[in-house]
């Protein structure tokens, strides 16, 4: 039997109602104008805005917590939805997330309170301070040296962007592996791109390295002295660094869910980032943060930094807006500083007013942040915020049958990327920079979508056969996006059959995707991380025979440096089990190649 809408909405409306706080009518008023009001960046025929539940159960968000800040004091706090599904038990203000790189933020905290304390000098050379680990410098750094100053506000050059988390019950890098990019690492050695000032490169690896540092300089375990000398401090105190989180905290933490809904096996993932993404807390205990640098901005003292040090946790550093732990806007004249965060299940985001008491955390246990920009718009017009709020585009559609639009399905190419046309939840979406977009149509051939800004339109030959869409911002005019014919003549770029391949895979079209993997490898031979994938879709198009055959030919190969192809294949493994795919199959063949199961 299907859940409906309506019964989810209900669902999520049952799990509401629990450890929520009483509050004056005015604040209970403006609770119930940002929840009513949810829509978006586009409203289509005029349609009526959503209540967060609702935009809840259309993404598919199991639980979400928010905190609202107004005169400098948290107004309110509220949970929806579900922590954990299964276990029906309810997201309250008390409920723990692990949002991510928002751990960045109060992790330069740590870092500059150092520095007013003068255990380091924020523009040393980091090797000054790394004891238990140095930083290998090659050609690429041109000869400058990389400082605190440079890995807070991400301008040392540095690789590594983010980090997947690690299963709880598997094997877990040390700190160190992670930075050389040993097993059971998956991410890359964490090294120069280029020297350090040239320009912003986000490095949650930069941070990473910081993290060393500071356990280097106070000799005490990364979750202890931050908690001491930071969280506590400013008033974070159910907040933590520990990963995992300790048994009494696990019972408030919030389970994570993929975009689709799916539970992350094991409750949540482990990262021994801690700087970087391992920050478990709620949007309350983050509001303390935030009023604490509004009200040093405003000239009181700091729980935690001097003066000079908030001011450079609040003012860009080299760049237009990345600043050491923060990321600044000026809204025509309004500042706002802000980060967002992504972790396996988890996002989140906060803004705070550089000039005024207002602002806002909010956190889900679910990897869609779209409805992160949809309820956060929606406290900015509650509250009035200076120059933030957008008023949301109003368009009209037409429908278009499942059976014109049958016709415009498959694959695009445009500029250096791809597009798709086609099925998802039994309806037609357009797909393209891993969105699967709604397609309003506003003639049998025009379409727009809420995600893009480009009206497309199809393009047809004399015999009514696609060849295209043509692309228009405002006035102007970019070139058609062709529609890829015959796969056996097709040449493309080697990332782009591999990312084509897994679009049909997660659509369930196992033999499209097997033809895309099985054409990227006549082309690339020797890319065996695609050769890999080819042996995955056999096995999922129950073809064990050819699937083992590619499997034991690369078993002792190295798909790169630092990637056995064994390795390759355990993480596959991790993957597919996380997200419910049957495994028997890639049982047989780790039980046939005497392959470790991870």
């Amino acid at each position: 039997m299907k859940t409906t809408i309506l019964s989810i909405v209900l669902l999520l409306f049952s799990a509401t109602v629990f450890a929520q706080s009483t509050y004056s009518p005015e604040t209970l008023a403006k609770i119930k104008e940002v929840e009513n009001n949810i829509t978006g960046n586009l409203v289509v025929n005029d349609a009526r805005p959503n209540t967060i539940l609702e935009r809840m159960a259309k993404y598919k968000v199991k639980g979400l917590s928010i905190a609202v800040i107004q005169d400098y004091k948290v107004a309110w706090a509220k949970g929806y939805g579900w922590a954990d599904e299964a276990e029906k038990r309810p997201v309250t203000p008390e409920t723990l997330f692990e949002p991510g790189s928002i751990s960045k933020t109060l992790n330069a905290l740590g870092i500059l309170k150092l520095a007013q304390e003068k255990k380091i000098d924020l523009y040393a050379d980091i090797n000054t301070y790394l004891k238990s680990w140095k930083f290998p410098y090659d050609s690429l750094s041109k000869g400058k040296k990389i400082t605190l100053a440079n890995l807070l506000s991400h301008t040392g050059g540095l690789s590594t962007h983010g980090f997947p988390g690690h299963n709880i019950n598997g094997p877990t890098p040390t700190v160190f592996e992670v930075l050389d990019g040993k097993a059971p690492a998956v991410t890359p050695a964490v090294r120069s791109l280029f020297e350090p000032d040239l320009k912003f490169q986000y490095s949650g690896g930069g941070t990473t390295i910081s993290q060393v540092i500071l356990t280097d300089i106070t000799g005490q375990a990364y979750d202890t002295w931050m908690y001491e000398n930071v969280l506590k401090p400013i008033g974070m105190v159910n907040s933590t660094y520990a990963q995992p989180p300790s048994k009494d905290k696990r019972r408030l933490s919030a389970s994570a869910y993929l975009p689709d809904g799916t539970p992350i096996a094991g409750k949540f993932h482990v990262y021994p980032e801690q700087a970087a993404a391992g920050l478990w807390m709620t949007p309350s205990d983050l509001c303390q943060y935030i009023i604490d640098m509004q009200l040093a901005q405003q000239g009181k003292a700091s729980k935690v930094l001097s003066p000079e040090m908030v001011k450079l946790h609040l003012t860009p550093y080299h760049n237009e807006s990345a600043a050491m732990g923060t990321f600044i806007m000026d809204l025509q004249g309004a500042k706002y500083f802000e980060h967002g965060a992504g972790n396996d299940g988890f996002c989140g985001q906060f803004y705070g007013s550089l000039e005024d008491g207002y602002g806002v955390a909010i956190f889900l246990n679910s990897e869609n942040g779209r409805l992160l920009y949809d309820v956060i718009q929606s406290v900015a017009k509650a509250y009035n915020w200076k120059n933030f709020y957008r008023e949301p585009q109003r368009k009209t559609s037409i429908s278009v049958s499942d059976d014109v639009i049958k016709t415009y399905e498959g694959l695009y190419l445009f500029d250096d990327s791809w597009a798709a046309v086609g099925k998802k939840d039994n309806e037609y979406h357009f797909f393209t920079d891993g969105t699967h977009a709604k397609m309003y149509y506003t003639s049998p051939t025009r379409f727009f979508n809420e995600e893009f800004q480009a009206v497309k339109e199809f393009v047809k030959d004399d015999k009514g056969n696609i060849l295209g869409y043509t692309r228009t911002v405002g006035d102007k005019e970019f070139p058609i996006a062709k529609k890829i014919g015959n796969l056996d003549t097709l040449k493309l770029a080697n990332p782009f059959f591999n990312q084509i391949g897994w679009y049909f895979f997660e659509l369930k079209k196992y033999p499209e995707s097997l033809a895309y993997f099985k054409r990227g490898v006549q082309l690339y031979p020797e890319d065996l991380n695609m050769a890999g994938n080819m042996a995955h879709l056999y096995l999922f198009n129950n073809d064990y025979k050819s699937a083992l055959a590619i499997y034991k030919a690369h078993q002792k190969n190295m798909v790169r440096p630092d990637l056995s192809f064994e390795k390759l294949m355990q993480d596959d493994y991790t993957y597919f089990k996380d997200h419910n795919y049957d495994v028997k199959l890639f049982d047989k063949v780790f039980a046939e190649l005497k392959v470790k199961k991870p």
